[in-house]
């Protein structure tokens, strides 16, 4: 027994380079098919980046179809958590502190999506016209925010805005953070590494989103991002719920 999503889906994903970086140490999973998506962003400064969130990704792409939404989840954690140990096994054989990345994880289920991250890849939602953040930054500047010392605006230029507090492969004890949501008729997901949350605003993700054709999105936002300055590799996973058989859609029943 599965839990098949009650949603068509459908993705788009990109990731690049950017401008300034030579190697792209970001990665994403897009499995519509399997409801199921992820980014990863190798952590810059650190040693062999891409291979860390390249070892994330092909771990999170051996999940199990889930029996239910707590083992997708359960699922993930461990898939996680045996890169988190891979990763530290590759740091102390390399002889450097630390090889990491980020990571946030979509998975649909039934009527819901869970997610799991650690780090400041993100994952926002669009509904009915609104968007809004659905995780929360594992970083300096987000503790800071949420303690009122620093604004929105002011968290944006912060000069320790890429010190973050959580990657997989950063310490060899491991905290994901991870939530579920009830998904509605016409859902837009976004998940995208701080390359993109850096260089384009919450008014223009809206606006891509709300405007893009349903394959051009994640093409439109990675290309505003470059347009914006690209100082970062830069990867956006957009994905789309369609209930087909929501109350206000036709369904077409010929007579035999």
């Amino acid at each position: 027994m599965n839990c098949a999503s009650q949603f068509r889906w459908t993705s788009s994903a990109r990731t690049d380079a950017g401008r300034v970086r030579e190697i792209n140490e970001d990665a994403c999973l897009d499995q519509s098919g399997l409801g199921r998506w992820a980014v990863a962003d190798g952590m810059g400064g650190h040693a062999v980046g891409d291979l860390a969130s390249r070892l994330v990704i092909e771990e999170l792409g051996r999940l199990a179809p889930p029996a239910s939404m707590k083992a997708f989840i359960a699922d993930a954690h461990a898939r996680l958590q045996s890169a988190n140990r891979q990763l530290r096994n590759e740091a102390a054989r390399r002889q450097v502190q630390r090889i990491g990345s980020t990571v946030v994880v979509l998975l649909a289920c039934d009527r819901f999506c869970g997610y799991v991250w650690a780090g400041d890849s993100r994952l926002y939602l669009l509904r009915e016209g609104r968007l809004r953040q659905l995780t929360r930054d594992h970083s300096q500047v987000e503790a800071l925010k949420s303690l009122g010392v620093l604004t929105e605006e002011e968290a944006r230029h912060h000069p320790a805005q890429h010190m973050i507090t959580r990657a997989v492969g950063a310490t060899d004890v491991l905290e994901l953070d991870d939530d579920a949501i009830e998904v509605a008729d016409g859902d837009i997901f976004l998940l995208c590494s701080d390359g993109l949350s850096n260089e384009v605003s919450e008014a223009e993700m809206l606006t891509v989103l709300t405007q893009a054709a349903r394959e051009n999105a994640s093409e439109e936002l990675v290309e505003l991002a470059l347009t914006h300055g690209g100082r970062d590799n830069i990867t956006a996973v957009v994905v789309r719920a369609e209930d087909p058989y929501a109350s206000d859609k036709t369904l077409l029943n010929p007579a035999p």
